[in-house]
């Protein structure tokens, strides 16, 4: 309402005439200031009527700054935010109900009558120097202050601060707005955690496109992706070399320029999502003809996708729109090349692998028929021996002997083989030059060749050593160089040795079973008959030959084949009927430095000089012919033939033998187990262990048990005389 005008109070100055002042008659004839008294009371009533008026509006004003006062302290007290004034020394003057339910939730808790106390300390200077500057620049605002909400704990709140004028009072008064930001604060960081989220697939996603990129480029199959109109837009690396043709040439062109008949499978719609589609010819850039195996994943897309590009308004326009339905169809093409041969490979493995079986199989055979044979042999070639001591010279039994003899050793030697062929153990191998070793071979062949035969022998200068053992090598050449000669047969002809070094390297090092690297060549060649491909496929096989009885066991090659095996080296046939053969050794080349020469130790007469000797061996002829032996030899011979009684005998009395001598291969009780009970017994007694066929394993065992010796059956009686003296006489030093 607006303001009233205000007029002042009439001032009258009364004047009396005559006497004093009275209500009389005579009244009216006072005069007042020059008023007379009806005009002084018109103007009183006039002067009443505007206090009247006056009074009325100061009423109607009071009544509006009660209702405004009202409606300010109502919404001061209900709206929803927290509202205090402060003073600067900050005492709350006024506070609502959300300043109080926020900062005393509990009637306990302690009242807010100061600010400050509840700002958390880290927040404390911040919120002074706020206050200070709304004093000065009259508002001022904190974020995210942490208070303390009574015994509640704490919330965050963004403080706004304005100066409220105040003149009557020195102290300056602030309206304090506090704005709880938990529910904000919890929204932005479930925003950034979003957002993190978001900007994590979104580097997923890269890194997915990125690795499929990397398999798409790196696999060994081609992979062509096509669009709904068979046009080419993915082609790798392996595409590119399996159809012979540069990518930039390839994009864009249709499918059937590569493949013809998959472009017609996939046009008839009958191929699912994912299928095998089987074998395939394509054509390569130039034209040429190959064959490849096919599978497709076929995937269905609303749109097609095409690389975006930013200054194309039309990319941009259909960002996001619905469009037609399209597809993109991935081409796995692999190339058949490969997998035949890689089935070729596998079909040579197997092959290889049952004929290591089957030499296994017949190596276990052989092992086990030479065991039996050894004895026997052992006792005919000791007793032969014994026998030619007893007979005179001169006498024609003597001959039966020599003649029994030579048998005998032949069929020692055919043992041997069979040994070397079955022992699938290493070759005690040493650094040796195989010059020597064709120049000590060449002499025994030149005794046994026909007439007709010409050996010739070349030798390449400056090859290097090889790991091997000279006996087991010159044992594979004489056996080569013998079916060679056998080979040639009555007509004329020559056996070739020849001496070389070369590089090996892939597939022919792979198809020989060899590591690549350089090898030294140990060749024979003959002008013979030769031999078709399947004799060749079986020529290792034991016991297979293609010579009339009487002129070969079969077992030469298998021997050659063993060697070999055991040398880490490999053998290649080249033959063909009517044009002769040539079979080449492989040994690795080392760099190792030769052995010293060792001169071999003068042979020494066997004294026994009643030395007490224990033998043990489960047959009978060969306890009955080491007795013999040992006992014309100067020793007291102690046998048996049950090796628990030998125990027994050697528990009662440990003192009174010299040496023990046993055989391996006893059933129910060996060799290794009498050596381990014997040194149980007396740990000084030297103990020697003897077998026709020991393994490494074996020669392990018996060295780790304490054996002082090994004894290979069959041997000569003179040596096993001289190893029984040496260990004695090593014992007894």
């Amino acid at each position: 309402m607006s303001a009233l005008s205000r007029k002042p109070r009439p001032h009258f100055n009364v004047r009396r005439v005559g006497g004093p002042l009275s209500s009389g008659p005579n009244a009216q004839h006072v005069i007042i200031d020059g008023y007379a008294p009806s005009q002084m009371i018109e103007d009183l009533r006039k002067y009443q009527a505007e206090l009247e008026i006056q009074n009325k509006a100061l009423r109607y004003s009071q009544q509006e700054a009660e209702g405004a006062s009202e409606r300010f302290a109502t919404l001061f007290s209900s709206v929803p935010l927290a509202l205090m004034v402060v003073d600067e020394g900050g005492l709350v003057l006024a506070s609502n109900a959300m300043a109080l339910r926020l900062f005393q939730p509990l009637e306990s808790d302690p009242p807010l009558n100061f600010l400050l106390p509840f700002v958390g300390p880290e927040h404390t200077d911040e919120v002074a120097v706020a206050f200070s500057s709304a004093r000065q620049e009259g508002t001022a605002e904190v974020n995210e202050v942490q208070f303390f909400a009574g015994t509640k704990g704490t919330f965050t709140g963004d403080l706004h601060i304005a100066r409220i004028e105040n003149p009557s009072d020195d102290l300056a008064h602030f309206s304090c707005a506090i704005i709880d930001q938990g529910p904000l604060l919890t929204q932005r960081h479930a925003l950034l955690e979003s957002a993190a989220v978001l900007r994590q697939r979104n580097e997923d996603l890269l890194l997915s496109e990125n690795r499929m990129a990397a398999i798409i480029n790196s696999s060994l199959d081609a992979i062509l992706c096509i669009d709904d109109k068979q046009l080419i837009t993915v082609f790798n690396p392996a595409a590119t070399a399996l159809f012979e043709c540069p990518v930039e040439q390839a994009f864009g062109t249709s499918l059937g320029r590569f493949l013809p008949d998959v472009e017609k499978a996939l046009s008839s719609g009958n191929v699912s999502a994912q299928a095998m589609l089987g074998e395939f010819t394509a054509t390569t850039l130039s034209g040429k003809q190959i064959y490849v195996e096919i599978s497709v994943s076929l995937e269905r897309r609303l749109r097609t996708r095409t690389p975006f590009r930013a200054d194309d308004p039309n990319a941009i326009a259909l960002r996001g729109q619905p469009g037609g339905q399209g597809s993109i169809t991935t081409i796995f093409a692999r190339d058949l090349t490969s997998k035949k041969l890689a089935e070729a490979q596998r079909i040579a493995l197997e092959t290889q692998l049952r004929e290591s079986q089957k030499m296994q199989a017949m190596g276990t055979m052989a092992g086990g028929i030479a065991h039996d044979f050894n004895n026997i042999l052992s006792a005919i070639l000791g007793n032969v021996d014994l026998a030619k001591q007893d007979t005179p010279t001169g006498s024609h039994a003597l001959v039966s002997l020599e003649e029994i003899d030579k048998a005998g050793r032949r069929a020692r030697d055919l043992v041997r083989q069979i040994l070397t062929f079955s022992r699938n153990e290493p070759p005690k191998r040493v650094p040796l030059q195989l010059k020597e070793v064709i120049q000590e071979t060449q002499r025994l062949v030149r005794v046994a060749i026909p007439p007709g035969v010409d050996l010739r022998v070349s030798i390449s200068e400056g090859c290097p050593l090889v790991l091997a053992d000279a006996t087991q090598v010159e044992q594979a050449l004489l056996n080569l160089c013998t079916n060679a000669i056998l080979a040639v047969g009555q007509h004329k002809g020559s056996v070739t040795i020849e001496l070389g070094t070369t590089e090996l390297s892939l597939p022919f090092n792979d198809r020989i079973g060899v590591p690549p690297g350089r090898y030294v060549t140990l060749r024979v060649r003959d002008t013979g008959s030769g031999m078709a491909q399947e004799t060749i496929e079986r020529i290792f096989e034991p016991f297979f030959t293609t010579r009339q009885v009487g002129q070969g066991t079969g077992l030469g090659l298998a021997v050659v084949h063993g060697i070999m095996q055991t040398h880490q080296g490999g053998i290649d046939v080249q033959s063909a009927p009517g044009q002769g053969s040539v079979f080449t050794l492989y040994f690795p080349a080392t760099g190792a430095k030769p052995l010293p020469t060792v001169e071999p130790e003068p042979v020494q007469v066997v004294e026994g000089r009643g030395k007490h000797v224990m033998y043990v061996d489960d047959d009978q002829a060969l306890v009955f012919l080491v007795n013999r032996v040992l006992t014309r030899k100067g020793f007291k011979v102690t046998v048996f033939s049950d090796p628990h009684e030998a125990e027994a005998a050697l528990r009662s009395q440990p003192e009174s033998f010299d040496l023990l001598v046993t055989d391996y291969n006893m059933p129910g009780y060996s060799g290794l187990d009498l050596l381990r009970d014997a040194k149980a017994i007396r740990a000084d007694l030297p103990v020697a262990l003897a077998s026709g066929y020991v393994t490494p394993e074996i020669e392990q065992q018996a060295l780790e048990q304490g054996a002082s010796a090994l004894i290979y059956k069959p041997n000569d009686v003179n040596e096993l005389c001289e190893t029984v003296q040496r260990l004695i006489s090593h014992h007894d030093a």
